[in-house]
């Protein structure tokens, strides 16, 4: 019988490649605010323990060191207000995409089945949904998720659009998953980059939303963007015991080891608190220069309380954008990569060093 080749999208970045030739025509050069992907430093207390774990002969653990799961556990009781975990609720991940994109398979969805997401989303958790033969939804209201639902995707805060959901939000969406039987998880990998006070964004985890029942609802969380650690594949999940060890198991038949090293590295990272602090700052200066700089030039920022991104937009198309801040040799990406709603729609990363975002500021002056 002839294979029958899975059907994906086109990855949407490759569509951005005749922008990026008009950017870097710029006699200034391509500033890339496409992408948020980290330019700074990965802090010394990694690269330090990263090194000294070098010497690594022997398999890692898939379900982390007990150093390691210790460490997480302790990090949502310092940095999220869940002090009721135990080793047994979380488990490492080699990054968050890969566990993103693999968690319908893992927790065995298939054709019928219905993976609901944000409308405004990270196009992973629909290729999730593909690899499996499930179908994705869009949808932002619990009330229209329908009876087929098998598992629920949030993000807060949200990527592109910086949104943050409430408490009562986040207990709404636990409420309705748990009426369907459905598994929910709250993507929450910018929780430390709030612009709204000075702690961490709710986790689905908090005890004021699931109230002391953990069952069905799982938290990830990376150290790609509030440590520099993308190049590390550094991320974890935590919540539902009885789900974590699901897919403990699934992961050692797949052999999704995270590296020695990376491991020990995780440990320091989760340890200090101080660099996540410098690094927030070097974000807020960032966005406090660049913020104010497309207003001036005319757009509208929309949500953008949290995380790497500002979500602008003047009304008009969104590949009009696209092509419009090209010709000041900036890169940013249009809505429709992340759902049909946002049309009109840019995302703008401040993952730019402090020369480039300055750079960014001055050529959008010339476009007021």
């Amino acid at each position: 019988m002839p294979r029958t080749p899975l059907s994906l999208p086109d990855f949407p970045w490759d569509s951005l490649a005749p922008y990026a030739a008009t950017a870097r025509e710029h006699e200034g050069g391509l500033i890339d605010l496409s992408v948020g992907s980290p330019v700074d430093e990965t802090p010394e207390v990694a690269t330090r323990a990263l090194s000294a774990a070098a010497n690594s002969p022997s398999y890692p653990l898939t379900a982390g060191s007990a150093a390691l799961r210790q460490a997480i556990v302790d990090w949502y009781g310092r940095r999220r207000g869940v002090t009721d975990l135990t080793v047994n609720n979380v488990l490492p991940t080699i990054g968050s995409k890969e566990f993103i994109a693999l968690a319908p398979l893992m927790l065995g969805l298939g054709a019928g089945d219905v993976v609901v997401h944000p409308t405004v989303a990270y196009p992973t958790y629909a290729i999730g949904a593909a690899l499996v033969g499930a179908t994705a939804l869009a949808s932002d209201d619990p009330q229209d998720w329908p009876a087929e639902t098998r598992l629920v995707w949030l993000n807060t805060p949200g990527n592109p659009d910086g949104r943050v959901l409430s408490i009562d939000a986040l207990r709404a969406a636990v409420a309705r998953a748990r009426e369907l039987g459905a598994v929910i998880i709250s993507d929450e990998c910018y929780a430390e980059l709030s612009w709204v006070g000075e702690t961490p964004t709710p986790s689905i985890l908090d005890p004021r939303v699931i109230e002391g029942d953990r069952s069905s609802v799982l938290s990830i969380y990376s150290l790609s963007k509030q440590s520099n650690l993308a190049g590390y594949r550094a991320a974890f999940v935590a919540g539902c015991s009885m789900l974590i060890s699901e897919l403990l198991a699934v992961r050692k038949h797949a052999g999704l080891l995270p590296p020695a090293p990376v491991q020990a590295a995780m440990v320091e990272i989760l340890a200090d608190d101080e660099h996540v602090m410098v690094q927030r700052d070097r974000y807020r200066t960032r966005r406090e220069l660049l913020l104010p700089a497309l207003e001036r030039a005319g757009y509208t920022v929309d949500h953008s309380e949290a995380g790497l991104y500002l979500w602008v937009t003047r009304g008009d198309d969104a590949w009009d954008a696209v092509a419009r801040f090209a010709e000041l040799g900036i890169l940013v990406a249009p809505g429709p990569f992340y759902g049909s709603t946002s049309a009109s729609h840019v995302r703008v990363a401040l993952t730019a060093t402090d020369e480039r975002i300055r750079a960014a500021v001055e050529r959008l002056a010339t476009s007021e």
